[in-house]
């Protein structure tokens, strides 16, 4: 992860240490969205990888999707 991946991962990481335990375990999507934002931060770094969590984090609500949703692949640059 990038070092400013890790700043920005770090109210992430947060939420899940503190907020988390007390929200309760209602995810929408697998993996959920601390995770998925983690996830996205380490694969794509802290640009696209935080616009994919905002885009995430965007799509829970009680109109959004649900199910199984991954963190997309890095794209090779072949």
């Amino acid at each position: 992860m990038t070092p400013l991946a890790h700043i920005v991962a770090l109210p992430v990481r947060a939420y899940r240490l503190v907020a988390s335990p007390w929200v309760g375990h209602g995810c929408r999507f697998q993996p959920t969205c601390s995770a998925y934002a983690l996830e996205a931060l380490e694969r794509h770094g802290a640009v696209k990888g935080g616009y994919l969590m905002v885009r995430r984090i965007c799509r829970c609500h009680p109109w959004g999707g649900h199910g199984f949703d991954p963190v997309p692949e890095r794209k090779s640059r072949d």
